[in-house]
């Protein structure tokens, strides 16, 4: 008798094991995740932090959402405002609003990257894109980054979605087309050393001209200056004179300065 009465305690508690075991009334929210308890179909109002939590088993499921920075690398195809196609490669960095996975979860589900996120982020792309010409987008990439940058902030907000980065990482067009960027911006390379060669011939050509107008300018005062004045004549021939006499004499031949001797 007193077996018996030992023997159901161990009943009732190998009984409770099996229950909780096959039941599992315990969940755990990991590092970086945010839990949502469902009770009866119905999303709890608030998310459920890290740590253990109960539920009652088959009245209430548990459901958790990864809210760390998701980092996703990849490539679309876009057609700019002059009709190039372009296959931009991009990466975006995003994390599920922590206080908002319920609301999320209750709104979208558990899909909500291909649901919401990617659809807005390739319907922003091709919008911005194709406001550029394939030519000034490569000039102004870092422009049309931030424009779509600024653009999936807004519209992921409303998503429960936290954008933090977006990144064009390659900007890839037909190789016809890039052949063809590439030979005008060689022309317009040519033409500019040209330019640049004949606005120096130019300048050399007028400072040889201002050169030469000052010589004739300088010519014509001397002129004038030794027409008035017969004194300077002697004067420049003296600056010329290299300190020689000469030595032979031919008749009346006088030397071309006036000596003069002083007392």
């Amino acid at each position: 008798m007193d077996k018996k009465v030992l023997g159901i305690p161990l009943i009732i508690f190998g009984l409770l094991v099996c229950f909780i075991v096959m039941c599992n009334p315990f969940v755990m929210v990991g590092p970086g995740e945010r839990g949502i308890k469902i009770t009866l179909g119905k999303v709890s109002p608030t998310p459920y932090t890290e740590g253990l939590h109960t539920i009652f088993p088959f009245i209430q499921k548990f459901k958790t959402m990864d809210v760390k920075t998701q980092r996703n690398t990849l490539t679309t195809s876009v057609y700019t405002k002059d009709i190039q196609q372009a296959r931009i490669t991009y990466v975006i960095n995003y994390n599920i609003m922590p206080d908002k996975v319920n609301k999320l979860f209750q709104e979208v589900g558990l899909d909500f990257e291909s649901k919401i996120l990617s659809p807005v982020v390739e319907g922003t792309i091709k919008d911005i894109i194709g406001k550029w010409n394939a030519q000034d987008l490569i000039a102004n990439r870092e422009k049309a980054t931030n424009e779509i940058l600024l653009k999936l902030q807004t519209q992921l907000k409303d998503n429960y979605i936290n954008v933090t980065d977006f990144q064009m990482t390659e900007i890839n067009y037909s190789d016809v087309f890039e052949r063809a960027i590439e030979s005008k911006v060689t022309a317009e390379q040519e033409a500019l050393k040209a330019k640049n060669k004949t606005v120096q011939v130019q300048e050399e050509a007028r400072q040889k001209v201002i050169a030469a107008e000052a010589e004739a300018r300088s010519m014509a005062i001397r002129a004038q200056a030794l027409s008035q004045n017969k004194s300077l004549v002697q004067y420049e021939a003296v600056q010329k004179w290299d300190g020689k006499m000469p030595q032979y004499m031919l008749g009346n031949s006088v030397p071309f300065i006036n000596v003069t001797a002083t007392k």
